[in-house]
């Protein structure tokens, strides 16, 4: 097997046991370069440094590409079985750099290398049996079992190249030099960078159903664009041409600089792109395990803010309408190469998918017709926000791939870079960073008049989302209460005289119930599966309100912006806090709780009969745990042989009520009776789903 020589599986022909073969050989070698990698650290001490302080160490990502693979086959219904339930929920969450990472050192107890490693055995182990003895049908398609399996893999992938930027962060004596991640030798003075004509023309992206490579969901529906004539750079910005913007003073220019970008250059302090290394005499460069001369023929890497700055200096000292290319831009000019996917590659056309090198090389090495480097070396920055296309669905096995990047503040990286592989590789991809994040990434300049099309919607258009933002700060309807608030209401009731520290509400969703129960407790956690629903709780517990469009009538929505300042809400920010969790394997900081509320949460559970013996070691002595629900079971959340009720026992009805009292009596006492307390979901102007649920209170023995 040559790990230089992989590419994404053809999901949509062949032999499926030829087809179980391919996918299971891609499958190893993913894991294979994915270990090589971190082979890359020096000792074991190295898994535990963070190379960049809002990120988790690297042990984190060692153990996350493995625990996704199992968490999301459980949420695909491949498997039910766990392997080890405290990694995969201590793995599951905090990938990325975000102002709701939880990063506080107290709250984790890493395992060890070797305990990581022997998890990942156990993993290898288990999702190879699967892709062996799984029943496969061609074509595979996003309902088969097979998709999680490919999903698993892509999304290792991914994590090739982020880790390897994280541990080029690392200090150098941390890391050490293997064969495997050779660099290029060939350095050398930049060739003269010069505009060349682009024509114009129609551009045509995303996929159908039925591509037959695996994609991301945001690259499926469709988008088309008339792009007009412009000029881009022939090279890649190298070094040396880069050099000159940072020996005239751009970074301490705030002229040249957004204002996003200059907040960052001084809280930074920087001075120049993060990878160089000043010396005494000249510059180094920092490669993932070795420092070099700076290669003055290889591309500049820097973040979006950088490069708009630099595009901002050339404008202005040439006198042209220089910026970095729009996503539609860089398709133009990567559809005019005629340049193919790699299943029809015999070697890689560029600097890409590992075939050469693990690092950038000379911008001049690659050429596709007049320009070099159209994919390959390191990833473009363009000026495009990514947005979703028209058509777009979200996958619900990784509901939170795209979506949460779908703010206006991430903008898309085209091209690929030398560690580039699987699904990055392809043309469809589609991926965006926060403008300050570091990536292997440089970019290519244009010189267009036109106008940049910027897809910016602030509203919240998912309509489930949209439908319970509406649901938990909206207007009431029929009269039936806010149901979020009278659940909430009731808790702070019930708790009336008794320690009121620290309440959880598990199943928040979009977080009302949360701000309502701080009104009466000191401290409030929120936990939500749905990412979509969790990014929503904390953009509003962050900024306050949020915005959102309701279906009307058809394709008619109505616009909507509420915010916490107006419901009397806006004081109990500072005692709510959001994050994303399961609620049958929570990790063990969520503890020491005076009181649960869990409300329409029950009947979505995997196993809520998990949920209900876990919960009650996270309360403490005397605690109350509240549940809502409309027992709406169904097979597609829960496995019958799950439910609490709702089926017949030796022909006898078996009601959740009893089951309740089946799993709680043994540890809690319920207090009162049940309560009906009603709900209203609103679809469009016309149609609204009006529930009941019942709520029941336990007091913890």
């Amino acid at each position: 097997m040559d790990l230089k020589k992989t590419h994404s599986v053809v999901l949509n022909e062949g032999d499926p046991e030829q087809k179980r073969a391919e996918i299971l050989e891609y499958f190893h070698a993913t894991f294979s370069i994915d270990e090589l990698l971190y082979d890359t650290l020096k000792d074991d001490g190295a898994f535990y440094l963070r190379a960049d302080r809002l990120r988790h160490p690297l042990i984190f990502y060692f153990g996350h590409t493995a625990t996704f693979f199992i968490n999301k086959l459980v949420i695909a219904r491949v498997t039910e079985k766990r392997i080890n339930p405290r990694f995969e929920a201590l793995f599951a969450v905090g990938v990325d750099e975000m102002s709701w990472d939880d990063l506080n050192e107290a709250h984790y107890d890493w395992p060890t290398r070797d305990e990581v490693k022997a998890y990942r055995d156990q993993v290898r182990e288990l999702v190879a049996g699967l892709i062996a003895t799984m029943p496969l049908t061609l074509p595979v398609t996003w309902e088969s079992p097979f998709w999680a399996i490919m999903m698993g893999i892509e999304h290792e992938r991914i994590h090739l190249e982020t880790s390897s930027v994280l541990i080029r962060q690392l200090p150098i004596d941390r890391v050490r030099r293997l064969d495997f991640w050779d660099v290029c030798r060939d350095a050398g003075e930049a060739p003269v960078n010069e505009l060349l004509p682009v024509a114009g023309g129609k551009v045509v992206l995303g996929k159908e159903e039925g591509h037959p490579l695996y994609g991301w969901d945001n690259e499926y529906g469709r988008h088309e664009a008339e792009v007009g004539g412009f000029a881009a750079s022939k090279y890649l910005v190298s070094n040396r041409e880069f050099l000159a913007f940072v020996e005239a003073g751009g970074y301490g220019e705030e002229r040249w600089w957004t204002e996003e970008g200059w907040r960052w250059r001084t809280f930074r302090n920087a001075e120049h792109p993060l990878f160089w290394v000043k010396r005494g005499e000249g510059w180094g460069l920092r490669t993932m395990a070795e420092e070099i001369d700076l290669p003055w023929n290889w591309p500049v890497e820097v973040n979006y803010l950088e490069a708009k700055a630099f595009c901002n200096w050339l404008a202005a000292k040439t006198g042209k309408a220089i910026r970095l290319p729009s996503e539609d831009e860089w398709y133009r000019m990567y559809d005019l190469a005629g340049i193919e996917d790699p299943q029809g590659w015999g070697e890689a056309p560029g600097n890409i998918n590992l075939a050469y090198w693990a690092s950038s090389c000379p911008v001049d090495r690659f050429r596709f017709d007049a320009f070099y480097d159209i994919i390959g070396n390191v990833w473009q920055w363009t000026e495009t926000p990514i947005y979703a296309f028209h058509g777009f669905r979200i996958h619900p096995w990784y509901d939170d791939f795209s979506t949460p990047t779908f703010d206006t503040r991430h903008n898309l990286i085209k091209g690929g870079s030398w560690i580039s592989t699987g699904n990055e590789a392809t043309r469809e991809s589609r991926y965006a960073f926060r403008r300050h994040f570091f990536q292997h990434a440089g970019f290519r300049y244009v010189e267009s008049a036109h106008a940049i099309e910027l897809h910016d919607d602030p509203y919240e258009t998912d309509a489930l989302a949209a439908q319970y933002c509406d649901a938990h700060y909206g207007a009431e309807h029929f009269g039936v209460p806010n149901f979020p608030k009278a659940c909430a209401e009731i808790c702070l009731e019930v708790a009336s005289g008794r320690a009121t520290g620290h309440a959880l509400d598990l199943g928040c969703a979009v977080g009302r119930a949360s701000f309502e129960l701080a009104q009466g407790f000191g401290e409030v956690t929120g936990i939500d599966f749905s990412s979509r629903f969790f990014r929503l709780a904390a953009r509003m517990q962050e900024e306050g309100y949020l915005r959102y469009a309701l279906p009307e009538e058809g394709d008619i929505v109505s616009y909507h912006e509420l915010g916490l300042e107006e419901l009397g809400l806006a004081g109990m920010r500072d005692r709510v806090s959001f994050f994303q969790g399961d609620a049958c394997n929570l990790p063990d900081k969520f503890t020491g709780y005076d009181l649960v509320l869990a409300a329409n949460v029950l009947d979505r559970l995997y196993s809520p009969r998990r949920f209900l013996t876990g919960i009650r070691g996270r309360l403490n002595p005397g605690g109350l745990l509240v549940l809502a629900s409309p027992y709406t079971w169904l097979e597609e959340y829960t496995k019958k042989e799950e439910w609490l009720g709702g089926y017949r026992e030796a022909g006898e009805p078996v009601w959740t009520l009893d089951g309740l009292k089946a799993e709680l009596e043994p540890h809690f006492r319920m207090l009162g009776e049940p309560r009906d307390v009603p709900f209203v979901i609103r679809e469009t102007r016309r149609k609204f789903q009006h529930s009941i649920a019942q709520l029941t209170v336990w007091e913890l023995k």
